[in-house]
């Protein structure tokens, strides 16, 4: 089934929004590969500022207690550690924040920056007596803190993606709806109709559109007009003399010899199945733009089809919904293609409502004609159930696409089936 315009809408929305959210995917990375290194100086400088806040609030010079808010703070966001080195190589904590590990972070004095398992640390001396003042921050929360500026730039990123998104979708869809008002005036134009045209195009953009259907509309009509009066002159073209060719032959065969009645008996036949074939055809192509579906009674309608040497056996209360002349064409073609091959009976029967089907006991096709004849009804190809030349099938499947559906050949162990599948719509296989 071809995509419709809201559903080419969807997709193209999706599309946009996936599109989005692969971008915010790399914007997140590049601003992660762009900013990691600024980061990383952003928190060093940081610990740096910490460190050189605190450091005279923790020298032994400052009276206990001076400067505890300052270094409380400090403790909610860093750990630090106030370091004694004895001459022995020793390092001993003296004083330390309460996420400061309990051992020196570092056994030797380091001034300046220095990594630990762990730990970014800001090492300076404080006071006289060589204590070293150690500020640091962990490893996850440098991770943190970067990921969070990532994440924060991902989330704008896909913020503005999703506006970008709604605002497209509406925008997609408003532009689609002149296409939408297009496609439904075109179910309603009729190609016959006089002076028939869509007019001017609601967009500048449609006008080539709307002058491409008007030409192929005009086009069209001329066609379809040309043929309906091929019809209707071939109407009386064909059948006079047809039907004078028959009675010529009822004639002969009253006079002529009986060793000449059996050819003659053939070549009437042959002349009626001929009759035949042009009402068929007549009637497909007939006058007249509209399907005239009707309730038809099976066991009625082919009463009136003349089928010579073929026993039809038909349910009395099969009804089916379809036009009369055409669904009559399409049977008596069909019947006469069962005559043709071989069958003496034939069943006609509703498989499901609007579904009829025709089953001879005739020799049938084996699975590999079968499927050839399937595939040449779909490309409009199909002659006869046995070759390439006939019009039986192909006059049943252009009924059945009159209708809205299709002819179908099921599979059958016994003679030949033909299914007229006649209810408009989608068609299952």
């Amino acid at each position: 089934m071809a995509p419709t315009l809201p559903s080419i809408a969807r997709r193209l929305a999706w599309t946009l929004l996936a599109a989005a959210l692969a971008s915010s995917i790399a914007v997140s990375l590049a601003v992660w590969l762009a900013v990691r290194h600024e980061v990383d100086e952003l928190l060093d400088d940081t610990l740096q500022g910490a460190a050189e806040a605190m450091r005279p609030h923790l020298a032994h010079e400052v009276p206990h207690g001076a400067g505890d808010g300052i270094v409380d703070r400090a403790s909610n966001r860093y750990a630090w550690q106030v370091v004694e080195h004895g001459p022995d190589g020793q390092a001993r904590v003296v004083q330390r924040s309460s996420r400061a590990p309990g051992s020196a972070l570092s056994a030797t004095p380091c001034a300046g920056f220095a990594d630990r398992p762990g730990w970014r640390v800001f090492g300076t001396a404080i006071g006289r007596d060589g204590r070293m003042l150690y500020v640091a921050q962990s490893r996850e929360e440098q991770i943190e803190a970067t990921l969070e500026i990532v994440m924060q730039a991902a989330l704008a990123t896909l913020a503005i993606a999703l506006l970008s998104h709604l605002w497209l979708r509406v925008r997609v869809a408003g532009e689609l709806e002149p296409l939408q008002r297009l496609g439904a005036r075109l179910r309603g134009h009729d190609l016959l109709a006089p002076g028939a045209t869509l007019g001017a195009a609601e967009r500048l953009e449609l006008q080539p559109v709307h002058q491409a259907v008007d030409l192929l509309a005009a086009q069209l009509g001329r066609r379809l007009a040309q043929e309906r009066a091929f019809s209707a002159h071939a109407a009386h073209a064909l059948r006079t003399p047809l039907a004078g060719i028959d009675a010529q032959l009822a004639v002969a065969l009253r006079e002529a010899p009986e060793t000449l009645q059996p050819r003659l008996q053939r070549v009437r036949a042959a002349a009626g199945r001929l009759q035949r074939v042009v009402a068929a055809l007549l009637t497909l192509f007939r006058s007249g733009v509209e399907l005239q579906r009707a309730p038809l009674r099976l066991d009625a309608l082919l009463a009136r089809l003349p089928v010579d040497g073929l026993v039809i056996t038909v349910a009395p209360d099969a009804e089916v919904l379809a036009d009369a002349d055409l669904l009559a064409a399409a049977l008596m073609n069909l019947l006469d293609n069962a005559v043709r091959h071989g069958a003496h009976e034939v069943q006609v029967r509703l498989a499901a409502p609007g579904i009829v089907e025709v089953a001879d006991d005739g020799p049938g096709v084996d699975a590999e004609r079968r499927a050839v004849l399937r595939q040449a009804l779909e490309s409009g190809e199909a002659g006869d159930r046995g070759a390439s030349s006939g019009l039986g099938l192909v006059l049943a499947h252009l009924v059945a696409r009159a209708h809205g559906g299709r002819l179908e050949l099921p599979d059958s162990e016994h003679g030949f089936i033909a299914r007229l599948n006649l209810n408009p719509g989608p068609i299952s296989a």
